[in-house]
């Protein structure tokens, strides 16, 4: 004798067994949806993965302005530097080994003396000499390392 449920009987929450099951069929529903994106995710990971990690682009050598200022190696140009920063080692450079107070910077740049825009060449003067492209002789005056201009 086989037993068959009446949809019609209500079971403890008080619906009705074809209710209950619409329900359960419904989110076995969802779960199988949510299972399948998992297993499409997850060979997509695989197939990431297993790709050699030479096809990986490098980025280009050269900055755009800001850009985030590269440590100096052995040999790099300063031309890998923003145009910004590579007017400031420019005028560094011209300046020799007494080297310059931030304000004659500013000046020597073609800006206003002004403390906002002094303030402004002294961070990317620090940012230099934190990367190894200028060196701080003494508080608030800088000079350039022997870089070339190429």
């Amino acid at each position: 004798m086989d037993c068959v449920l009446a949809p019609d009987l209500p079971t403890a929450s008080g619906h009705g067994i074809g209710a209950e099951a619409g329900r359960v069929q419904a989110a076995l529903g969802d779960a199988e949806r949510s299972l399948q994106r998992l297993v499409v995710a997850r060979a997509t990971v695989a197939e990431v993965l297993a790709e050699p990690s030479s096809s990986v682009a490098e980025p280009e050598r050269g900055a755009m302005a800001g850009s985030p200022v590269p440590h100096c190696s052995e040999g790099m140009p300063a031309s890998v530097l923003a145009a910004d920063y590579q007017r400031i080692v420019s005028v560094l450079e011209s300046a020799g080994r007494e080297g310059m107070r931030c304000q004659q910077l500013a000046v020597a740049l073609g800006l206003q003396a002004v403390p906002a825009r002094v303030e402004g060449v002294r961070s990317k003067a620090k940012r230099l000499v934190e990367r190894g492209w200028a060196l701080q002789m003494r508080p608030g005056v800088f000079t350039a390392l022997a870089v070339s201009a190429g």
